[in-house]
């Protein structure tokens, strides 16, 4: 093999793979299958690793980096875009988040906190509008349903009937940002 995996065993009972934003292969696996299953696997799948490491170090190299200067330019944007979004939406939503926090994390857009408080990454001033408002009604809808099943997209479909198309508008923006 080329490429190093990281096996991680649990309680699973499926088997998958990933190639991490760092490059790592990583095999999920559960605890009994063995090691001669979980090579086979790997080797079953060589050429997804391969091309998927290929794809993430394109991502990598096109990523562009900021500036600090540039960082609080970007801070201060998605906060006027967040607080504009919350004025909107959560009134429709009949929420009201207790805080709102910009960070600079890499690997998620939003989170909202089990006290309501909800925090998004500088990132979303990047992105085109109607991904940016995807993002804003997907935290303000955690709000009621702190998990993704159906009540929650339910929540977030009544308030923007065409969310599928922000998401993939949201993904397309992910991968041209090289995030």
């Amino acid at each position: 093999m080329d490429f190093k995996v990281e096996v991680i065993r649990s309680r699973r009972k499926t088997i998958s793979l990933s190639v991490e934003k760092d490059l790592r292969v990583v095999v999920r696996a559960p605890r009994f299958l063995s090691q001669s299953l979980v090579d086979a696997f790997v080797d079953k799948h060589r050429r997804w690793i391969e091309k998927n490491t290929a794809l993430q170090k394109e991502r990598l190299q096109n990523a562009r980096q900021f500036s600090p200067e540039e960082i609080v330019t970007l801070k201060t944007q998605a906060r006027s875009f967040a607080e504009a979004g919350f004025q909107k939406y959560a009134p429709m939503m009949g929420v009201r988040p207790t805080g709102l926090k910009i960070t600079s994390a890499v690997t998620r857009w939003g989170s909202c906190s089990p006290e309501n408080r909800i925090c998004f990454s500088y990132r979303i001033a990047l992105l085109p509008k109607e991904a940016a408002e995807y993002i804003v009604v997907h935290e303000l809808a955690h709000i009621r349903e702190k998990n993704h099943g159906p009540r929650f997209y339910e929540q977030v479909r009544r308030i923007l009937p065409d969310y599928k198309d922000r998401i993939a508008s949201l993904k397309q923006a992910q991968h041209a940002l090289g995030l």
